[in-house]
């Protein structure tokens, strides 16, 4: 069995949204974080929006927070939302054209085989795969920009590299892993 695309990008927005639970996240910084396209991870945000997964405002300050406590958030109920359209074989497709349908035990086998899955994700928490784990938290803890103040001031502007430069980095990083 494999996962879509929109199914892994689900759990690894809530997994970022929790572990940066402290600020609004926006959909860029879990794009940049999770290698992911802004486009196909705005799909993936709507979907978990119209399951109450997580609060997405729209504009200038908006972003997005989990709506519930990550002990809330029942994984196999992720993976319903996503996975639940895919047949997993042809025999469970409304087009199957298979002509052993009527006789394969196959469809029995892999029916199980669905179930048992989705009822061990019943038992992983978002918390499950978050609280403790230092390493997920280093790779997705996301420090804010400090935001503009009423006085009308800015922050502080990051240097920006030219494309030599980001190569030079970039063969640097090489050198030194070698």
């Amino acid at each position: 069995m494999r996962l879509t695309t929109r199914t892994n990008l689900a759990i690894r927005t809530l997994m970022f949204c929790a572990v940066n639970a402290h600020i609004t996240v926006r959909k860029s910084d879990i794009a940049a974080a999770c290698n992911a396209s802004e486009n196909h991870l705005g799909q993936v945000i709507r979907v978990l929006g119209q399951h109450d997964f997580i609060d997405a405002t729209r504009g200038r300050h908006g972003g997005l927070q989990l709506m519930r406590a990550p002990s809330e958030i029942n994984i196999g109920a992720v993976f319903r939302v996503f996975e639940a359209d895919l047949p997993f074989a042809e025999c469970f497709s409304i087009t199957n054209t298979c002509p052993l349908v009527e006789v394969c035990w196959l469809r029995n086998a892999i029916r199980d085989a669905v179930e048992a899955f989705y009822a061990s994700l019943d038992k992983v928490r978002l918390s499950d795969l978050v609280e403790g784990n230092a390493g997920l938290a280093a790779l997705l803890h996301f420090q804010a920009p400090p935001r503009c103040s009423s006085m009308g001031q800015r922050p502080a502007a990051v240097p920006r590299l030219t494309s030599s430069e980001k190569t030079a980095r970039a063969l640097q990083e090489d050198i030194e892993t070698s």
